[in-house]
């Protein structure tokens, strides 16, 4: 006996809250989810780039916000504003993080600021939606990550240490909340061009022409893909890298 496979998920009208939306593959995925008419929500730390991302998405400001996922403060506001302007939540994407040096050349605020916002806040924005999904008994949680704690590579202490405890806490939490529902799909890109590499734009393209960095663009894809497979299947982890990936 032979059973129909079921369809695949639409994007369309899915109340997605993304958070960093505002940059690299956070902006990337804002912009392709808006031209498939998801109902969105995102926010960034600084107002000019979060307007203009909605000016290029040709989406009102009620679809953004000024908030930093390193605050608690930020996140009830955030929360309160998924209630109000998405009247819930479907898919949590969390994409907001910050680049970091290695341990011994930060301050002590710096590197535990990178830790607040890069695992802390996806903790904090997880918890927000899974107290929703939970209570609707459906959703999808999107953790972008990265490969660092495979590969690590010099430079990158504190940065993988945040990228390690999200790959864990996600193949850990899906175990959690499966039976309820809520699937959970952490992303490792490798080299992606954005705002978080310090090489120069000129320098991202040669790297791109190379074979050696992605184009965010190319992890929003990903990402659409994991939000569009069957509410049966659940994709723990996907591994993107260029062709050439640098590992140190």
């Amino acid at each position: 006996m032979t059973q129909e496979k079921t369809p695949h998920e639409g994007i369309a009208g899915k109340r997605i809250l993304l958070t960093g939306g505002t940059t690299g593959i956070g902006r990337a995925t804002f912009l392709s989810l808006a031209r498939q008419q998801a109902k969105l929500l995102t926010f960034g730390r600084e107002p000019e780039p979060l307007k203009q991302v909605l000016e290029l998405a040709q989406l009102p400001e009620e679809c953004g916000l000024t908030a930093d996922s390193s605050k608690p403060e930020d996140i009830e506001r955030i929360f309160a504003a998924v209630d109000e302007r998405l009247g819930g939540i479907d898919v949590l994407i969390a994409c907001a993080a910050l680049g970091a040096q290695p341990l011994h050349e930060m301050s002590d605020e710096d590197w535990r600021y990178v830790i607040d916002a890069n695992l802390v806040g996806y903790l904090a924005c997880a918890r927000g939606a899974l107290k929703r999904m939970i209570a609707q008994g459906s959703g999808l949680i999107v953790l972008v990550s990265s490969i660092s704690p495979e590969i690590m590579a010099p430079g990158e202490s504190v940065y993988a240490a945040t990228k390690g405890g999200i790959n864990h806490f996600a193949l850990t939490l899906r175990k959690e909340v499966g039976d309820k529902g809520v699937r959970v799909t952490v992303i490792e890109p490798g080299s992606v061009g954005s705002d978080m590499q310090e090489c120069t734009d000129e320098e991202q393209r040669e790297a791109i022409a190379h074979g050696e960095m992605l184009f965010a663009e190319e992890i929003a894809e990903a990402i659409e893909f994991v939000l569009t497979r069957s509410t049966r299947c659940d994709i723990s982890m996907l591994r993107i890298e260029p062709i050439k990936q640098k590992t140190g």
